[in-house]
């Protein structure tokens, strides 16, 4: 039901889905840029459903509590200690290894506002998970949303986020000024 209801609120919207996540992948990052906007969020989270996507979320495990523990779990959230980087990234690979199949999006840039540098966390779950990343993406200029490519982290992140860069490098964000493909 929620695919068929987000197939045509996306639809009303103008909207349309590209690509699809490979049924063989059980587990992923699904790296979602760019990240300017709530909008983004929305139509994402609606392009999921639609595509029948069980996604997921890491929230910091200070949220899980009354009154908003149930309801933050029901929606996908995993909590992850983001007391430091380091404890974050296992955290999440400990997470991802609890679960038989699990899509966890990400966003890299960590805020909506411009920022100097996307945070590589993303890459390093991946790696230490031993999972792939999807790229995935909302692009306003083209109305479209969806998957890209599929990126084995090799371990060399300048390598890695050469292809990274070059596939959102195409994509037109909500507010283009602040989206910054920067991993430094």
């Amino acid at each position: 039901m929620k695919g068929v209801l987000s197939k045509w609120v996306l639809r009303v919207l103008g909207w349309k889905i590209k690509g699809s996540l490979p049924p063989d992948i059980k587990k992923c990052i699904l790296v979602a840029a760019p990240h300017t906007s709530y909008w983004d969020f929305l139509i994402a989270r609606l392009t999921f459903y639609y595509m029948h996507v069980n996604v997921r979320f890491l929230i910091k495990k200070e949220l899980f509590k009354f009154p908003f523990k149930r309801y933050i779990k029901w929606i996908g959230c995993i909590p992850v200690d983001k007391s430091n980087s380091k404890k974050a990234i296992f955290s999440a690979v400990a997470a991802i290894h609890k679960y038989d199949t699990i899509h966890l999006v990400i966003t890299p840039e960590g805020t909506r506002k411009y920022t100097n540098r996307w945070k590589k966390g993303f890459y390093f779950i991946a790696v230490h998970a031993n999972i792939p990343m999807v790229l995935t993406y909302v692009d306003y200029a083209k109305k479209e949303g969806g998957f890209g490519p599929l990126i084995y982290p090799s371990g060399n992140f300048d390598k890695d986020f050469a292809q990274i860069e070059q596939f959102y490098s195409t994509i037109t964000a909500k507010y283009p000024e602040n989206f910054n493909l920067s991993p430094k």
